[in-house]
């Protein structure tokens, strides 16, 4: 029989998946990754023709390189699961960055307006939200493990993806953190919910970041949660100097990874390369 993914093939795939404890997050974007390869190859047996002509698809489709070596990933574990190994393909090749593009950047200046923002709307969770994420460098999805009990002895341990890291909440966070829980009357678990006692999720996190961007004064653009975490890296490394530091920090396997973090601005590089002065 050919090889065709069949809708069994995809179930067992991800019951792997949640065995191998994987996020949720994760095993959803595997999930949409494969079911846009299935309708693209319809039920045409999967060759790696095929999968090749997929990924020139995507590419002609405006697929940033990362995003479509993302999704290549994705099924190049899906096919060594099946045992189909003769089906994957390379990857995009990509060459890093020398500097990264302003209008992506968001400043320290421009997270402060965002903070002020929210404070001046009485958004006292958003606000402290904000600072919490660019104040420790988590992710959005480890906002879960900011409990009361960790605010109270001053770190949190975060637990995901089979990696466990401590993360410090400084003593002028921990501080906001206590008022806010007191006057929220919050007993236990975690800090930031909904009314109904759940974690808020980061849609709405998302979205009430966007709220704050016309008042703020802040391309929208600019404004999503990663970009607090990113801000974060930025500032740590432009002070400590140590990218493997760093890279433990945010819960980083790779060094690569950190790298992307903390690539400067054009301008920054400009500045630099003026600096130098070996124009005569």
């Amino acid at each position: 029989m050919g090889k065709i993914i069949a809708e069994r093939d995809i179930e067992n795939f991800l019951t792997h998946l949640k065995s191998e404890e994987k996020s949720k997050n994760t095993v959803e974007k595997y999930l949409r990754d494969v079911q846009a390869f299935v309708k693209f190859a319809g039920s045409i047996e999967v060759t790696k023709d095929v999968v090749i002509a997929f990924k020139q698809s995507l590419v002609e489709c405006g697929y940033a390189v990362r995003s479509v070596n993302s999704i290549l990933a994705s099924l190049g574990c899906l096919f060594s699961f099946l045992g189909w190994n003769d089906c994957r393909v390379k990857a995009l090749k990509l060459q890093r960055q020398a500097f990264y593009p302003e209008e992506k950047v968001l400043t320290k200046a421009e997270y402060e307006s965002l903070c002020r923002t929210a404070q001046r709307k009485q958004n006292d969770r958003l606000n402290l939200i904000l600072q919490t994420i660019c104040g420790t460098g988590i992710r959005v999805s480890e906002l879960a493990f900011i409990t009361v009990e960790a605010v109270r002895c001053g770190e949190a341990i975060v637990s995901l993806k089979g990696k466990t890291r401590t993360i410090f909440l400084i003593k002028a966070l921990q501080k906001k953190l206590l008022r806010y829980i007191a006057e929220q009357g919050i007993v236990s678990g975690s800090v930031f919910i909904t009314r109904t006692g759940k974690p808020i999720n980061r849609t709405n996190i998302w979205r009430e970041m966007k709220s704050l961007c016309i008042d703020a004064g802040v391309d929208p653009q600019k404004v999503f949660p990663h970009n607090l975490r990113h801000l974060f890296a930025r500032v740590f490394y432009d002070i400590e100097k140590d990218i493997v530091k760093l890279a433990d920090i945010l819960g980083h396997s790779s060094i690569d990874t950190t790298r992307v973090y903390i690539i400067s601005t054009g301008n920054e590089h400009r500045r630099r390369m003026e600096s130098m002065r070996l124009i005569l």
